[in-house]
């Protein structure tokens, strides 16, 4: 197959980095007016903004600048993505919840939530198909991952359960949205991020060296750099 020529290449590149980046904010706003619950990192927003006053939007940037210095110690280095994952995530997020509605009807409520979740997989799929560099907060996981030679899940694990923790306890909302995502979050990503993968530029999943389409791995390769698609890598 011929690939794209590399000024396509980059165009499209960007279009996916700068598109996956407005659809994950959209999608985060969503999941918001849904009210069924948030990712763990959203419930940690959501509850800084309540105590604060200050825009949700504009915590998820506060949050990822702050992260974003932590990679500092850590020696990680940002990417064209990780910075302007820190601009616009949080832009789009305000942008949505100042344009939708909040709803009332849970029969509205719940498929919002189920799309939200799902565009936030596409997202996802752009974003890292793009490979411009992780967000924010994946990038600590994977500089703490390779400090402190745990592994990416149990790093992953922990810091997600200690900002939902902290959110809980400063009023964010979790819920049976909390649950849905942590569960379709990873299949999904990794689906989307195989349909927007762009020839010539590595995704580092399995799929990059499968010959024969439509043959699954029963173990898959992670991403060579970062983890696996998870509610923290276009973050």
């Amino acid at each position: 197959m011929n690939q794209p020529h590399p000024p396509r290449r980059l165009a499209r590149r960007l279009t996916q980095l700068y598109g996956g980046l407005l659809l994950y904010g959209v999608s985060a706003g969503l999941m918001v007016r849904a009210d069924l619950g948030l990712d763990p990192w959203d419930v940690f927003h959501q509850g800084v903004s309540e105590r604060t006053g200050v825009s949700i939007g504009m915590v998820v940037n506060i949050t990822g600048l702050l992260v974003l210095l932590l990679w500092i110690p850590l020696r990680q280095r940002p990417g064209l993505g990780t910075v302007s994952n820190v601009l616009l995530v949080g832009f789009a997020m305000d942008a949505t919840l100042a344009l939708t509605p909040g709803l009332d009807d849970l029969a509205a409520r719940v498929p919002l939530m189920l799309g939200a979740v799902v565009l936030n997989g596409l997202a996802t799929g752009l974003y890292i198909a793009a490979r411009f560099g992780p967000g924010p907060r994946d990038g600590l996981m994977t500089g703490l991952h390779r400090i402190t030679g745990r592994s990416l899940r149990l790093m992953r694990t922990g810091i997600e359960v200690a900002v939902l923790a902290v959110g809980i306890v400063l009023g964010g909302t979790a819920g049976v949205g909390t649950v849905v995502y942590a569960l379709a979050i990873g299949p999904l990503a990794q689906f989307f991020l195989r349909m927007c993968a762009i020839s010539g530029t590595r995704t580092g999943m399995d799929f990059d060296d499968r010959r024969r389409p439509g043959i699954l791995r029963v173990r898959s390769r992670r991403l060579d750099r970062h983890p696996e698609p998870s509610p923290a890598d276009a973050r």
